[in-house]
């Protein structure tokens, strides 16, 4: 008896992913084919175009690999080396350290002279 209740929950709980997951395809298609051909003169697309944006959008925004990598950006295996190196150092080297960043990294723009000499402003 147990057994039937677990496979019929299991049944369900596929069928109801692939309902919503139908309906976020469904969304994506009527979205697109209702702006895009508007707006950019664009082509419109079909369910399974739709479901093949939504494939490729999820591969070039958050990848194949390990879950929430672009949330836990500020972790990794490099963190302890680098906090401990940094916990190493002396106050002075810190500030060595800072300068030597912000000078690589922190450089103001200055602008070219050809820019001020046509008077266009951009």
């Amino acid at each position: 008896m147990k057994r039937g209740i677990w496979v019929g929950k299991i049944l369900i709980m596929i069928l109801v992913g692939i309902a919503i997951a139908f309906g976020f395809v469904m969304a994506v298609m009527y979205l697109w084919n209702w702006l895009v051909p508007a707006l950019f003169a664009g082509p419109v697309i079909t369910f399974w175009q739709a479901l093949g944006l939504l494939a490729l959008s999820k591969i070039l925004f958050s990848g194949l690999g390990k879950r929430g990598h672009w949330r836990n950006r500020h972790s990794g295996p490099w963190r302890p080396y680098w906090k401990e190196k940094w916990n190493a150092m002396t106050p002075e080297d810190r500030e060595r350290f800072k300068e030597k960043m912000k000078d690589k990294w922190c450089k103001p723009r200055q602008e070219s002279p050809d820019a001020n000499s046509s008077g266009a402003n951009v």
